[in-house]
């Protein structure tokens, strides 16, 4: 038996688009989190918000609205999900790996997500 196997990473039971942000339904059994739209927006990990090189931050947050708010979003792969934002941006990935990394749900007792 292999002990080395990497842990499967959870994909979301459901996801619900709402415009305060994106409701994440980790389980069908209440392991639940809303990850807020504006959190959520300056979190975003494409290579316009950050610098891939370094991992430095390029996004002002000033020009992100505050009332910014997910239009759309669809599914890429198994992995993630990708957001067509109010402000126009659509070219981030939210892994399901981050995204249940930053989890401030009780259960997961992280204290502050995106």
């Amino acid at each position: 038996m292999r002990t080395d196997a990497v842990p499967r990473v959870p994909v979301p039971h459901a996801i619900t688009r709402l415009d305060e942000g994106l409701l994440v339904e980790w389980d069908d059994r209440g392991h639940a989190y809303l990850y807020g739209a504006r959190g959520l927006r300056l979190a975003c990990p494409c290579a316009e918000c950050v610098e891939e090189m370094s991992g430095r931050p390029l996004l002002d947050p000033r020009g992100i609205p505050e009332d910014v708010r997910p239009v759309s979003i669809a599914l890429v792969g198994a992995y993630g999900i990708r957001v067509v934002w109010s402000d126009g941006h659509s070219t981030g990935i939210h892994t399901f790996e981050g995204l249940r990394r930053a989890c401030g749900c009780p259960l997961c007792g992280v204290a502050a997500g995106p």
